[in-house]
C-alpha cells in the first residue's frame, strides 16, 4: 500500500506510479486533517481522511463507531466540509461533494512505484 504522505500528496497517477509533490510534502507532511483544511489544503486533507479511513489509522480503542456510535472517520470528514465550506464561495451539501470536487474517493490498489516531482 502507498505510504500516508505519499497518499495526501499526491498529484496524478501514471499506471502504477504515484506522482507526488516532493515540495509540498516536505512543508505539510507533518500536519493533521484539520490543519491542512485550516490551510486551505482540502485535497490533501481529504485524502488524508480517506487514508486514515481505510487503514484503520483514525480509530483508537474506545473511539466510536465500533458499537454503532458515530464513526470518527465521518466526524473528521464532515469537520473537512465544514472548513471548506466556511471558507468557499460555492458551498458544497455533503462529503460526497466534497470527494467529486477534489476526485479523492479510496486508496488505490496496486501502487508499486512512487514519483516525487
Amino acid at each position: 500500500m502507498i505510504s500516508r504522505n505519499d497518499f495526501v500528496f499526491t498529484i496524478g497517477y501514471e499506471g502504477n506510479t504515484a506522482v507526488v509533490d516532493g515540495p509540498l510534502k516536505k512543508r505539510y507532511g507533518g500536519l493533521n486533517t484539520e490543519q491542512l483544511a485550516e490551510q486551505g489544503l482540502y485535497k490533501q486533507a481529504l485524502s488524508l481522511a480517506i487514508y486514515e479511513q481505510a487503514t484503520g489509522a483514525s480509530r483508537r480503542p474506545g473511539d466510536q463507531g465500533e458499537d454503532g456510535g458515530e464513526d470518527p472517520a465521518a466526524v473528521v470528514l464532515e469537520r473537512i466540509l465544514a472548513i471548506y465550506n466556511r471558507n468557499a464561495d460555492y458551498r458544497l451539501g455533503s462529503v460526497e461533494d466534497l470527494k467529486r470536487v477534489f476526485g479523492v474517493f479510496e486508496v488505490p490498489e496496486g501502487v508499486g512505484k512512487v514519483l516525487v516531482v
